[in-house]
């Protein structure tokens, strides 16, 4: 099995395992040693997850103003945790190849590995609620034939995205491409960018 699929699996089963509890509340309980890629894959998913059913939440028509500010608040943190968790994934990345020089030809991709395992992660996410969808058994034969339809297209674009990561990182291995990360600096988190913020003296963090 590909690193790719490897890595699709765990996402597969932090999904899996969120919806036996289903709740945005639920504890994590991560079956990797910490430390492992597999631990950081699995928290990763796990954080996507909530957000997920955090973004369901929130657009409720009928929900209290008070409480979807709050969980547009939580849904923020919840951002900036997936982007830690991909910077952290990035790291593991470069610290694998930093012994790998890069041809003199060698190019640069459009994104990184790390970023390109998040895009994975939601599809994951997305494989499976399209095929809680297809297997809905109050929903009409046409909206089931209609989810069918997308959940075959995700299911490519699982197959045609893990085939890319697994290419990318080869490319890497052998110097053919090379990794540039630059850190994603969200301006309107930090109260020294947001005028929001530092307007309303809120003190850096």
């Amino acid at each position: 099995m590909t690193f790719a699929n490897k890595c699709y699996d765990v996402f597969e089963q932090s999904t899996v395992d969120y919806h036996v509890g289903d709740h945005v509340d639920t504890e994590i309980n991560n079956p990797y040693a910490d430390g492992t890629i597999e631990h950081t894959l699995y928290a990763k998913n796990w954080i996507d997850a909530v957000q997920w059913h955090l973004e369901d939440i929130i657009r409720d028509p009928a929900i209290d103003p008070v409480e979807a500010l709050a969980l547009k608040r939580r849904i923020d943190r919840s951002n900036q945790d997936r982007t830690d968790m991909v910077e952290e994934l990035d790291t593991y990345f470069r610290g694998k190849y930093a012994s790998v020089t890069p041809s003199c030809d060698a190019t640069i991709n459009t994104e990184s590995p790390a970023w390109a395992l998040d895009r994975l992660s939601i599809l994951a996410l997305k494989i499976y609620h399209m095929q809680a969808e297809v297997s809905r058994a109050d929903a009409s034969a046409e909206h089931r034939a209609k989810c069918a339809g997308r959940l075959d297209i995700l299911t490519q674009q699982r197959a045609d995205l893990t085939t890319a990561i697994d290419q990318l990182l080869d490319d890497i291995a052998v110097g053919r491409k090379y990794m540039k990360v630059y850190r994603q600096m969200k301006m309107y988190n930090d109260p020294d960018t947001n005028p929001i913020l530092y307007a309303n003296g809120e003190q850096p963090r």
